[in-house]
């Protein structure tokens, strides 16, 4: 392989790709998964986790067999956000995810600690050998839809995930502030790199609706990411509003009653791309 290489082998004249091995790893033998979806960001505290949530929410409303696979190993809020408590149990086909209220299937490394408060303090190869187990180890059946909330940034569990995942496509969260247009360029960047599509932006905290007046006051600024969407070709699935109502069901563990008509339109939007 070439020192130069960046990963695209579709412009090289090289023949070291004849030699590249496919590292996606096998599904558990009674998983049958279809679609797996990656929801990333370039920098934490953008609510990722709780995007993840909505759009798994959203598309298990409309009937789709849903997944939640919880890669953010050292941040995990994906059980606290569904009400899910308790460790996962195994049998003869593997480690069986919880499901939720609603039947959406989840996976997380609080379902297999003794104490969901205790720090995960392992280096990366550590972190990326759970992410490996909780694709080939976990007997998730028939999964229409899975979303992967990872962690924020480009680093080990990023590599994994893509690497030997078969992800079908991206979910860039960003929040309205100039840093949207560096979020974005560094997720494509390493989508790029690994060929996965993006397939849209989601704008989180996009502005604060008042209760009273309905008037839209944006926190954190005015908007950018329609023009950054319009440079890079990309759809904008959604603004998402600073909403008290979403964040108190999430801290409940009720996330599955929140409105997600917000995030519909989006939706259709990213299947279509799929």
């Amino acid at each position: 392989m070439s020192e130069n290489c960046n990963g695209n082998c579709s412009s090289c004249s090289s023949k070291c790709s004849e030699e590249k091995k496919d590292l996606r790893l096998k599904q558990n033998d009674y998983s049958d998964i279809k679609k797996v979806i990656a929801v990333v960001s370039g920098k934490g505290g953008v609510g990722k986790s709780s995007v993840t949530s909505l759009l798994a929410t959203a598309m298990q409303s409309r009937g789709y067999a849903t997944a939640v696979l919880d890669a953010d190993i050292t941040g995990p809020s994906i059980p606290k956000m569904f009400g899910i408590k308790g460790r996962a149990e195994a049998d003869a086909t593997g480690i069986i995810p919880k499901a939720s209220k609603t039947g959406i299937k989840t996976m997380s490394i609080n379902l297999l600690l003794e104490k969901e408060e205790a720090p995960v303090v392992w280096r990366g190869p550590v972190i990326s050998g759970v992410i490996q187990q909780f694709w080939s180890d976990v007997a998730w059946g028939d999964v229409d839809y899975m979303f992967v909330d990872m962690p924020p940034g480009t680093g080990d569990v990023a590599l994994t995930v893509f690497q030997n995942l078969p992800v079908d496509g991206i979910v860039v969260v960003a929040t309205p502030q100039d840093l949207v247009s560096l979020i974005v360029k560094k997720a494509l960047n390493m989508a790029e790199l690994m060929n996965i599509p993006i397939l849209g932006i989601v704008e989180n905290m996009s502005y604060f609706e008042c209760p009273d007046c309905k008037k839209k006051h944006y926190i954190f600024g005015e908007s950018t990411v329609d023009e950054t969407a319009a440079q890079y070709n990309l759809p904008v699935l959604a603004k998402l509003p600073i909403n008290p109502v979403t964040a108190s069901l999430a801290d409940k563990g009720a996330v599955e009653l929140a409105d997600t008509d917000i995030i519909n339109d989006g939706l259709d939007e990213m299947l279509k791309r799929l």
